[in-house]
């Protein structure tokens, strides 16, 4: 179902950006395990609009309602439904757009799609559906931190400004210090000069943010078209905006030679291990028991508050000129739907690997 993500751990969403709410269910929650709302509150609140001067002013509180699945705080195995109401939405910003087709937005495919497009801020198209995403996803990692699992991820370029691949020289906590989620805080202030800078040019600009899993068991992933990789890569590119994925090494395997970056097996205190982590955690689709990393790349946000050329809905060319309030930089608030996409694929491969074993 195109509106559903997962096998075990499932969560189907619903809603649009000017609608009542934004939603979902969430059906393969284990049950009995205690459900900590402040987390789930905490982790929209790391996506919200209007957070800093570097986001979009669309000003929302993004507060959770919790419908069920949940009784006296642990959750009962059945489905979780939820959902966050949308209370500060300006549709008549957006009244001038439903006579063109904006550049890089979905308004052409979802009409040749569908016949009929919401095109106030996108409708189901918006950013604003990740909110789902990141309520699962808090579900999720409530789970994973059973297990001893932890899931991090932090913005790693803005534009041309880009700190080391190598996070183990950093301090991926401190990335929740400044606005721009950069673990590197000289990095992240020049970060965040180009933001405002780009923001003033009613422009936008591009970046990626890196994500590390750490304690994920070896053994996870479901060959053939199964692989773990390719799950993260489909729930990563399935992100808004998102353009580019990368594990481990990644491209930079095409200028290397194979005795450099074998992972090469060795005795580690008596558990096998390997001397180097070039393949990203996964290898041959499944879980090795070592860190899993991954980069993901953004494209600028395609709303940019400049005159452009487009045509309208019976291919007349024409100029426009995009209104409303909208994020000059995506990755600050993308941080947490990374991370929300990577602990429901972990979770439900854990849970398919338990059910495959008897």
């Amino acid at each position: 179902m195109a509106n559903s993500f997962g096998t075990l751990f499932r969560l189907t969403t619903f809603g649009e950006s000017h609608g009542e709410a934004v939603g979902g269910v969430v059906d393969g929650m284990p049950a009995g395990i205690d459900i900590d709302t402040t987390l789930i509150q905490h982790e929209l609140e790391r996506r919200r609009p209007g957070q800093s001067s570097i986001t979009t002013q669309r000003k929302e509180p993004d507060t959770v309602e919790l419908l069920s699945g949940i009784f006296e705080g642990k959750s009962t195995g059945c489905p979780i439904g939820f959902m966050v109401r949308n209370t500060n939405q300006r549709s008549q910003d957006y009244t001038a757009m439903k006579e063109l087709y904006r550049p890089s937005h979905a308004d052409f495919t979802y009409q040749q799609k569908y016949g009929i497009r919401d095109y106030r801020g996108g409708g189901r198209s918006s950013a604003r559906i990740t909110i789902s995403r990141v309520v699962g996803g808090a579900l999720a990692k409530i789970a994973l931190r059973q297990l001893g699992i932890t899931i991090q991820a932090y913005t790693s370029q803005v534009g041309d400004i880009a700190i080391g691949r190598d996070y183990h020289n950093y301090d991926l906590a401190s990335a929740e210090q400044n606005a721009v989620r950069c673990p590197d805080s000289e990095a992240a202030k020049r970060m965040e000069e180009l933001i405002s800078q780009v923001k003033a040019e009613g422009d936008t600009v591009g970046g990626i943010i890196t994500c590390v899993i750490k304690g994920c068991p070896a053994g996870l992933g479901e060959p053939e078209f199964g692989k773990l990789n390719a799950q993260l890569g489909a729930a990563m590119l399935g992100i808004n905006a998102v353009k580019g994925f990368e594990i481990g090494d990644g491209f930079d395997f095409a200028s290397q030679r194979g005795s450099r970056v074998n992972d090469v097996f060795c005795n580690r205190n008596g558990s096998i291990s390997t001397l180097s982590n070039h393949s990203g955690g996964i290898q041959g689709g499944i879980s090795n028991g070592q860190d899993i990393f991954f980069r993901v790349a953004f494209k600028p946000v395609a709303t940019i508050l400049t005159q452009q050329s487009t045509v309208d809905l019976e291919g007349n060319d024409i100029t426009f000129q995009a209104k409303g309030r909208h994020d000059p930089c995506v990755l600050p608030r993308a941080v947490p739907i990374v991370e929300a996409m990577a602990a429901m694929v972990v979770l439900d491969n854990y849970l398919l690997s338990k059910a495959n074993k008897m």
